[in-house]
């Protein structure tokens, strides 16, 4: 491509579109990729410069671009519809990937309703389950719980069960009541308490909230194993397990929002799986359609969904729906993605590539001066940067550390995206050995040169 040709799509870029969670005023200044395509793990950019893909194209690429597998299964689809509504019709890949993802789910879990992204997966499920205790002749049970520092997408409903005031402030005038949880954030703790002696009192917390207001509670909403866009949050072990026992101790429904975990992110296939926790409702995105095209998903159990069911008449049907919805381009992708996790044994893979990659974060950038905490699990966390180490200061939000660091990241052949000062890393479940510690290196390298003056360029 030319120079002029780039440079006139840059103007209409900055022109025109309005990127997302992106300040527009100074979005120039960072002189952003413009990405051309996809050549595995990696991006490529208009001027042929290849990035890794560190964040999968936030954290919804499972097995790299440009795929030969799911680009056959895309075409072969599209060869015979690209689209058909499923308001009252039905069509076969909807079918055949909704019977796979009943068998992969937690157990109970056997009713799909499909959608076009998490936001909308996470919506859905509010809305089932609040009309479930409708249906149910309780409607006093109208009530949510949630987390603080939780995020769980950018609709109204959504919103109203997040918990990060950056994002959500502005809108509280729109949304419904929640009650709120602490966070489980080990590192700053919301109680002032230090593990293991707090004998995690966050968790009894959130038993009092919860059965505080039990005759009224509706569900408990919950990100499995971190709280991701709250800055890659890692819930301590027994947490998670603890807050589904408490729901169902109220009388409550537990759902889970895994759409940044779910597919394969923290060596389960769903984070629910690390405490055996067998959700109500789960919520699944991102990864489902192997990070090719827009899919989601919410997962119901038979008593969920029976309550449903009537006469005609009776109005009992869930009244919602999108024009979108099962998709059969995104479903045939999301059932070939399935594939290669039998065929590749992705599971396992990752398991093996995470204990290194893991390792290799430790040695190499867990104890550089200005990384407070390191957190992962399987091929998914993240790294906080602060000031001060000893004291956890932060940094001046005017200081951009997160930003400036994936900024040198960027220049030594990695694209990552940091959240604040969490620097974020998602790789594709697809990565190599090799290529993990390149991005262990740069991440390392990087961190170096902005917070401790040390350019290993």
């Amino acid at each position: 491509m030319d120079e002029h040709e780039i440079r006139r799509l840059r103007e209409l870029d900055i022109a025109h579109v309005w990127h997302p969670f992106t300040q527009m005023k100074t979005y120039p200044d960072d002189e952003p990729l413009l990405i051309e395509r996809g050549e595995g793990n990696y991006l490529v950019d208009v001027h042929g410069r290849r990035y890794f893909d560190a964040v999968s194209s936030l954290w919804a690429n499972l097995h790299g671009h440009a795929r030969p597998e799911l680009n056959a299964a895309i075409s072969e689809q599209l060869a015979k519809i690209a689209h058909s509504t499923l308001l009252g019709h039905a069509n076969i890949p909807s079918i055949e990937l909704a019977a796979r993802l009943v068998a992969i789910a937690p157990e109970g879990l056997r009713h799909v309703f499909y959608s076009d992204s998490g936001s909308e997966a996470v919506e859905i499920a509010i809305k089932i389950a609040f009309a479930y205790w409708q249906r149910k002749g309780e409607p006093r049970r109208r009530l949510f719980v949630g987390v603080g520092e939780a995020y769980h997408g950018d609709t109204v409903g959504a919103v109203s069960m997040g918990g990060i005031d950056l994002f959500h402030s502005l809108f509280r005038p729109l949304l419904f009541e929640t009650r709120r949880i602490p966070v489980p954030y080990c590192y700053r703790c919301p109680l002032g308490l230090e593990r293991p002696a707090c004998g995690m009192a966050c968790l009894r917390e959130a038993e009092r909230v919860i059965s505080g207001c039990a005759e009224e509670l509706a569900a408990v909403v919950v990100e499995p194993v971190f709280l991701a866009a709250g800055g890659m949050i890692l819930q301590p072990p027994g947490w998670l397990a603890g807050i589904a026992r408490a729901a169902k101790a109220a009388g409550a429904l537990f759902v889970a929002d895994e759409v940044a975990v779910g597919f394969g992110r923290t060596a389960r296939m769903f984070g629910c799986e690390h405490e055996g926790v067998a959700p109500d409702i789960l919520a699944c995105a991102k990864g489902l359609s192997g990070g090719y095209l827009p899919l989601a998903a919410t997962l119901v159990s038979d008593e969920v969904y029976s309550a449903f069911l009537g006469e005609y008449e009776e109005f009992k049907t869930f009244y919602h729906g999108h024009t979108y919805t099962g998709n059969q381009l995104a479903c045939a992708a999301a059932c070939s993605s399935l594939d290669i996790f039998e065929k590749e044994r992705v599971l396992e893979r990752v398991r093996r590539a995470s204990e290194r990659f893991i390792a290799r974060l430790v040695s190499e950038l867990g104890e550089r001066p200005h990384v407070g905490e390191l957190r992962m699990k399987g091929l998914f966390g993240g790294a906080e940067l602060v000031r001060d180490r000893s004291t956890r200061e932060r940094y001046p939000a005017r200081e951009r550390v997160g930003h400036r660091v994936c900024l040198a990241a960027r220049r030594r052949g990695m694209f990552m995206r940091p959240l604040g000062d969490v620097l974020v890393f998602v790789p594709p479940l697809s990565s190599t050995d090799d290529e993990l510690d390149a991005l262990v290196r740069a991440a390392a390298e990087s961190v170096a040169e902005v917070t401790e003056g040390a350019c290993g360029c």
